[in-house]
């Protein structure tokens, strides 16, 4: 899941950053509102984090523009203000949820990922595919009941990936959702975690395949009989 947080304080948006990557989410930093704008103008995100006193402007009156202009991303208000009026205000705006610094981090990831689950957002609670289950709360993969251990990379393509079971997912769609804008991505990163997945959910016993739409993007299916090797990328599905 991709996230773009909007802080201006340098070291705690680092610490932020930090920890919710740790949780397997992908966080692209604006400390100024006119750059959190840039971005949401260029770039898709699953969920928006927000301090609300921010150098350039209200957070409030973001929210409301952003409203306003049909931005339906769900917003989670990051911020020293704690009184009542303020979560009010911050709610009423346009705001999702509203979290007081200071807090623990453990209880960000939690809030974040509770408003995924939200009806209409990114994220649902058990998708599947043949005998491959994926819990998104738990951000546990399961073959035939058995937990298999995902790296968190690998774990969000699949996810992306049985979303849209049956259906090409644009490679652009796909590196946008893995890596944040500051990351250093080679040209073959988005392949080598198409490949390393393949393996794993081979060596698992998953029942899937994972299609090459060549300079497209990819596609899970449920493996049928005349299927070949899901190791082997094939054209088209």
């Amino acid at each position: 899941m991709r996230l773009l947080l909007v802080e201006d304080n340098g070291r705690l948006a680092s610490l932020i950053a930090d920890g919710l990557s740790k949780e397997g989410f992908t966080v692209d930093w604006c400390a100024t509102l006119d750059l959190a704008r840039r971005a949401l103008a260029s770039n898709t995100y699953d969920l928006v984090l927000l301090d609300l006193g921010m150098p350039d402007g209200n957070g409030v009156e973001f929210v409301q523009v952003m409203r306003r202009g049909g931005h339906t991303v769900p917003v989670l208000i990051v911020t020293a203000r704690s009184s009542l009026d303020d979560r009010v205000i911050g709610l009423d705006s346009g705001g999702d949820d509203y979290l007081v610094k200071p807090f623990e981090l453990r209880e960000l990831a939690a809030r974040c990922r509770a408003l995924l689950r939200r009806p209409g957002a990114c994220l649902g609670t058990t998708l599947s595919a043949a005998n491959l289950e994926l819990d998104t709360a738990g951000r546990e993969v399961r073959v035939s009941g058995r937990v298999v251990p995902v790296p968190p990379r690998e774990l969000d393509l699949l996810e992306r990936l049985m979303r849209r079971v049956g259906h090409v997912v644009t490679k652009g769609a796909l590196e946008d959702s893995l890596y944040a804008l500051e990351a250093d991505v080679t040209p073959n990163a988005l392949e080598a975690v198409v490949s390393r997945l393949r393996r794993r959910l081979t060596a698992a016993g998953a029942q899937v395949v994972m299609h090459t739409a060549h300079g497209i993007g990819y596609m899970l299916t449920a493996a049928q009989a005349s299927d070949g090797d899901n190791d082997e990328p094939q054209r088209n599905g």
